[in-house]
């Protein structure tokens, strides 16, 4: 067997918070991971679709960023994007 080459193994601090809620359409179940890792962004892990995306502001003001990553329509990315601003 050939030695494993690491690009990193880190170990940090994290807080989650893990919340849902329900849209017009559907349920969001997250879980919101907070680091130092990703320059102030968020990890967004959408539990039941089995999406998930590193989001800061600048992601949130990006046009399609959340319905291509989480693959949702416009009104239920609005949805998503409305919590997340009041989060972030």
């Amino acid at each position: 067997m050939t030695e494993r080459f690491f690009l990193y193994d880190d170990t940090v601090d994290t807080k989650t918070r893990f919340v849902s809620f329900v849209g017009e359409n559907q349920r969001f179940d997250l879980a919101i991971v907070q680091s130092d890792r990703h320059y102030g962004k968020h990890l967004v892990l959408d539990m039941q679709g089995n999406r998930f995306a590193i989001i800061g502001l600048d992601d949130l003001q990006e046009e399609g960023y959340l319905e291509y990553a989480f693959q949702l329509n416009e009104e239920d990315a609005e949805e998503l994007r409305s919590f997340l601003m009041e989060l972030l």
